[in-house]
């Protein structure tokens, strides 16, 4: 329950939580990397709630996603073009450094991926889920909904993988919750641009 009259703590430790407030229900999710409320939805009547208003929030802090991995991936992307490829990038509790984790993949095509999660070390966690389309532009399907749909995570798709400039999308999963990146970062585009290959 939202307190009315003072601030709403955040969780301590990671997990979630129904944030019941004012003005509707909100789920709160904590990572060692991330804090995100997200509003599910208001109240279908106006009935008096007795408690506080919530509000949506974002706290990247495991801070930014260096280009430099983007980069990296992006070279995997078009090695392993025209068929798909994917990795993950995790970031360390401990040491506060992010690094490129290729996946092991148990099929890929021009159009398919399939791949295992890899182990993560105790201090890992997940930041970024990657993979690759080939030749298609960089989108999001419905069977990446439903692979992500109980992810808390950032998923990351690069397309168009033998072109000087390769496309790309990008989304924050929480839960369920899909929200697009509309602008990803410019230096994304400019560690994965390079000559055009045959």
């Amino acid at each position: 329950m939202v307190p009315r009259f003072s601030r709403l703590e955040p969780m301590p430790r990671a997990g979630e939580r129904l944030l019941i407030a004012a003005n509707g229900v909100f789920l709160e999710i904590a990572r060692p990397w991330l804090r995100v409320v997200r509003r599910l939805g208001p109240f279908q009547h106006r009935t008096a709630i007795p408690y506080g208003d919530a509000s949506e929030e974002t706290d990247l802090t495991c801070g930014r996603i260096p280009a430099s991995l983007i980069g990296d991936f992006a070279a995997m992307a078009r090695s392993a073009y025209p068929k798909e490829t994917g990795a993950w990038i995790v970031w360390n509790v401990a040491t506060s450094a992010f690094r490129l984790l290729p996946v092991r993949i148990l099929e890929h095509s021009a159009g398919h991926l399939k791949y295992e999660r890899p182990p993560l070390a105790g201090d890992d966690v997940l930041v970024v889920d990657c993979h690759s389309h080939g030749h298609a532009p960089a989108f999001f399907s419905v069977t990446d909904d439903v692979d992500d749909r109980h992810d808390v995570k950032f998923a990351f798709v690069i397309g168009n993988c033998a072109s000087a400039a390769p496309s790309m999308a990008l989304r924050l999963c929480a839960k369920g919750i899909f929200e697009k990146v509309e602008t990803v970062p410019a230096e994304w585009y400019a560690v994965a641009s390079t000559e055009v290959v045959a």
